[in-house]
């Protein structure tokens, strides 16, 4: 029986980079595409400041999560912590309120890619890329981690051209940024509730327990790392597509 368990168990190969590399790839994403338009009409030149509340937001559940993951070291994230903390029931609900929130997270995401790539079969592309992911995911966490690495460098280098573009242009001015102009508390606050589902991919390090070395140190710092990382893309962002478009 005791080999049995043990050869059931998921192994430890993941490291704090590793662990922040998958935080990045659930949050710098089709994420941002999605998020920022809506987000940018809604709160005008108060985009930064939406971007601010759905940080603080993010930060405070971030943290809360890593400390559940630390406590509990073992794989399923939410439904592991309603079960441990709230009993069975509860963590049922709560394991079963991930699965729908992701399922709905990944068929946004999925869409969005589609609708980017090929506007015209972008369903087709959807449902091709959630077959893809499925396909290496069920491979094995190592070959997910390494498509990560690749996805996220990516994002990072799309971005990256789009943040350097958008300021050197001729057209960027530094007067959009003007936080008194157009922004009401109604828009900042739309669009943190809008931004704020760009970051929510940190939940998927806390799901690591069982994957990474020595998670009750690991997923504490790479939780807050990836939510840095992907904060300082988002304000970049932000401030060249407000530098260019108002």
């Amino acid at each position: 029986m005791a080999d049995t368990s043990t050869g059931d168990r998921l192994q430890r190969r993941l490291g704090v980079f590793d662990a922040v590399v998958i935080g990045l790839g659930s949050m710098i994403g089709a994420g941002i595409f999605a998020a920022l338009p809506p987000a940018s009409r809604a709160a005008g030149s108060g985009l930064l400041l939406g971007l601010g509340v759905a940080a603080i937001v993010a930060y405070c559940n971030a943290t809360s999560s890593a400390r559940l993951a630390a406590r509990y070291l073992a794989s399923g994230g939410t439904y592991v912590y309603g079960r441990e903390r709230l009993g069975d029931f509860w963590g049922y609900l709560a394991g079963w309120g991930f699965v729908v929130g992701k399922t709905a997270s990944c068929a946004a995401m999925a869409l969005t890619v589609g609708f980017y790539l090929w506007p015209a079969h972008s369903h087709t592309i959807a449902v091709a890329a959630v077959l893809l992911l499925t396909a290496v995911n069920y491979a094995g966490v190592r070959k997910s981690a390494w498509l990560t690495r690749v996805i996220v460098a990516i994002v990072l280098t799309v971005l990256t051209a789009v943040i350097i573009t958008s300021l050197i242009s001729a057209t960027s001015d530094p007067a959009h940024l003007d936080l008194t102009s157009d922004t009401t508390p109604s828009g900042i606050l739309e669009a943190a509730g809008l931004l704020f589902f760009a970051f929510a991919g940190y939940a998927r390090i806390a799901t690591l327990g069982e994957e990474v070395r020595d998670p009750a140190r690991t997923i504490p710092r790479a939780i807050p790392l990836a939510l840095g990382i992907t904060l300082a893309v988002y304000a970049a962002v932000a401030v060249a597509v407000l530098t260019v478009l108002g």
